[in-house]
């Protein structure tokens, strides 16, 4: 189950969803607007490779907006630091934000219980868009869970993705065992 705009509220006085900042008017019927953060980050390399860590070069997004190009993979993050103690959140691009071919993730929709951080977005254009600091980019739709917890993501010892950060980060795939 999908919870309300109540629900929402509801968590984040019980402390179990955590939105910093948060603004009443980004809370929708079902779901809380996000927004693009300062930075965005490309790959250094044309070629990445799964099992090696590849470097990426971050900047600020300046004032007069970015142009984003097609064929180029932009890390971006959430203006939005969450925690989520008792739900799955998911993330999804906004309707107008996909109207103006923008994908903002390219796999990784679903946080885990327990995630506690910015969001890295896995930007992609469909051709030339100007994009903003603070825009809203995407929305976070909280479901519930059902059963017990046993391996929250913020205290598992091999989460890849648990250091606080306001800059994107890259895939961390290389670090995995296989």
């Amino acid at each position: 189950m999908i919870l309300t705009d109540k629900q929402i509220l509801e968590e984040i006085e019980k402390g179990t969803i955590l939105i910093e900042p948060f603004k009443r008017s980004s809370l929708g019927t079902n779901s809380y607007d996000v927004h693009l953060g300062r930075y965005l980050a490309t790959y250094r390399n044309e070629v990445l490779d799964a099992r090696h860590h590849n470097e990426i070069d971050v900047f600020e997004i300046p004032e007069e907006g970015f142009v984003l190009q097609p064929n180029t993979l932009y890390l971006g993050v959430t203006l939005e630091y969450t925690e989520t103690h008792a739900h799955v959140p998911f993330l999804e691009g906004k309707s107008s934000v996909g109207r103006l071919g923008i994908d903002i993730h390219a796999t990784a929709g679903k946080g885990d219980v327990g995630f506690c951080n910015t969001w890295t977005l896995e930007i992609s254009v469909t051709q030339q868009v100007r994009v903003y600091y603070g825009m809203p980019i995407g929305q976070l739709i909280y479901f519930e869970v059902k059963g017990g917890i046993e391996n929250y993501y913020n205290s598992k010892s091999n989460a890849k993705y648990n250091n606080r950060t306001t800059k994107p980060v890259e895939s961390m795939m290389w670090r995995n065992e296989w």
